[in-house]
């Protein structure tokens, strides 16, 4: 008898959705390689993060009522997202403070939520990707939401260790690049000011591709690098795993 596959429903994110689907293929590649059975519901929204740190409870909290009844019955949810997935894991339950049924609903979605990277190592011991990147001198971001709410540090490494890339660290991966969802729009000049340390950074790595697990910061890290004529290359860690660079531009450039 074969063994049973564990039903992962994979929470795409808006960003994914409208910027760079090509992250959610690589992220069910990335799955199905260590044998788990996917599903993208369909009527999944954003995860309500917006509307959360804007204050506005009652619309994150109608949007968490439709990602509990759209994400219920699998093993496990994944997302490519720090920033999305410390939404679920972390924030989603306390909406529902006063309601007992759907806060449990809510803690049980929360215990079953991943961050990608971390699901493939820590739960999946992914012991080696599909893609490979021998010898590519890549450096990595540490998004604020995977690092410090999901403990996403080790992971991404170690996989991109495996397939054969040349990890450089900036001298200060774990500092914000100044994205941070509606920061950027309601403090520009200090976003700008963050973003330029970031990729100032990145320059002093030496690397010739940078990589993150967050699309908000690849998006912001890609548009700075580009006013400033950098040659450095974006990507989503995702994407790299998967081996789908060569079919794919780097974030910003082309389509992506």
């Amino acid at each position: 008898m074969s063994p049973v596959r564990p039903r992962v429903a994979l929470f795409v994110t808006c960003l994914v959705d409208l910027h760079r689907p090509t992250v959610g293929l690589a992220a069910i590649r990335l799955l199905e390689a260590v044998g788990c059975a996917v599903n993208v519901p369909r009527a999944q929204t954003c995860c309500g993060q917006p509307a959360y740190n804007a204050g506005d409870r009652a619309t994150a909290r109608d949007i968490a009522v439709g990602i509990l009844d759209s994400f219920s019955g699998y093993d496990y949810v994944v997302v490519p997202s720090g920033s999305c997935g410390g939404m679920l894991k972390h924030h989603l339950p306390s909406l529902f403070e006063d309601d007992p049924a759907l806060r449990a609903r809510a803690d049980v979605l929360a215990a079953r939520t991943y961050e990608l990277t971390s699901f493939l190592v820590d739960v999946m011991h992914m012991e080696r990707p599909p893609g490979r990147c021998a010898g590519e001198r890549v450096t990595y971001h540490d998004g604020c939401s995977g690092l410090r709410e999901l403990h996403v540090k080790a992971q991404p490494r170690a996989l991109l260790a495996a397939a054969g890339a040349d990890v450089v660290e900036m001298a200060e991966p774990e500092v914000c690049c100044g994205f941070g969802g509606t920061f950027c729009v309601k403090y520009p000049e200090i976003s700008v000011q963050m973003v330029s340390a970031k990729t100032a950074d990145i320059a002093g790595s030496g690397a010739t591709t940078v990589l993150a697990g967050d699309l908000g910061c690849l998006l912001n890290i890609a548009g700075r690098l580009q006013r400033q004529g950098s040659r450095v290359s974006v990507r989503h860690v995702a994407e790299v795993l998967a081996g789908m660079t060569e079919q794919l531009p780097p974030i910003g450039e082309g389509r992506g």
